[in-house]
């Protein structure tokens, strides 16, 4: 298993959905100025395993990584619908690896936004 597109996959995710929107009024405004379906796209991709999946085939077509090798089999077993079977599959697998990500990286924050608000609430905004 290679974790390289994984990494960035969950960057991607975090910065473009979780960051991003909250980083002044330049993102919201060039989300409002995409066509109405790129909207409604990026609306209905919050989930990160719905976008994860998407992402995963992206990297994997940019980058050529397997997130599984053995994926990357299929096509010498195959033929033309392993190679298919194979990218769908390790596209699905990247998909549940990008949640379980996001949802760490969210458990793992929580503490430390606490501590944040609590120490804003007892000496004042900086």
């Amino acid at each position: 298993m290679t974790y390289h597109n994984l990494i960035l996959g969950i960057s991607i995710y975090l910065l473009l959905w979780e960051h991003l929107p909250h980083w002044g009024s330049w993102f919201k405004r060039l989300i409002a100025a995409l066509p109405g379906p790129l909207q409604t796209l990026y609306e209905q991709w919050r989930c990160p395993y719905c976008v994860g999946f998407w992402i995963g085939l992206a990297l994997h077509a940019v980058t050529g990584n397997w997130l599984f090798p053995a994926f990357g089999q299929m096509s010498a077993d195959w033929g033309l619908v392993g190679a298919v079977l194979g990218w769908v599959f390790d596209g699905l697998a990247f998909a549940v690896l990008n949640k379980t990500g996001v949802i760490a990286i969210n458990a793992l924050s929580y503490p430390a936004l606490l501590g944040m608000a609590k120490k804003q609430e007892m000496y004042g905004d900086p």
